[in-house]
């Protein structure tokens, strides 16, 4: 079960809220039909991902195993079940610190995401450079999948 949602009420008040732990997000199990999907749009089709029958045979895992990409282009999403911002009308991404992928994720697995935001920046106009410190669990497993300082800038 997840934790409630932080709500914070300005992006002047983002500072207040270094260091806090936000989540953990709901379970979302990652099948095969979605690591296929992510293949598909990137191009990765490698066996270890998308041929099923070939990894329960020779993979270490004996499953097939979701890109480390996907895991990460799930983070918009799953913060979006922990923290909701107010006061900002644009927000992008701007790139990752320290991204480790610490444990596969094979087909059939739930993964949470918990967070914290590390850092602030106030920059000009009232945007803020937000890092957020984020880590995927894998159901069962004693490692996180992933572990990374994904970097936003919000704009007012």
């Amino acid at each position: 079960m997840s934790v409630p949602k932080i709500s914070i009420p300005s992006l002047e008040a983002l500072k207040d809220y270094v260091g806090q732990p936000l989540g953990p997000s709901e379970w979302t199990t990652i099948d095969q039909d979605r690591i296929a999907g992510f293949a598909d749009v990137t191009g990765d089709h490698q066996w270890i991902h998308v041929d099923v029958e070939r990894a329960s045979r020779e993979s270490p895992w004996k499953a097939t195993i979701a890109h480390g990409y996907l895991t990460l282009a799930m983070t918009p999403d799953l913060l979006g079940q922990i923290l909701s911002i107010e006061g900002w009308k644009t927000a992008v991404n701007t790139g990752l610190d320290r991204l480790r992928f610490s444990t596969p994720v094979p087909a059939g697995s739930r993964v949470r995401m918990k967070a914290e935001i590390k850092d602030t920046r106030d920059l000009p106009a009232g945007g803020v450079r937000v890092t957020f410190a984020v880590r995927f669990e894998v159901e069962g497993a004693p490692k996180p999948a992933l572990l990374a300082n994904v970097n936003y800038v919000y704009f007012p």
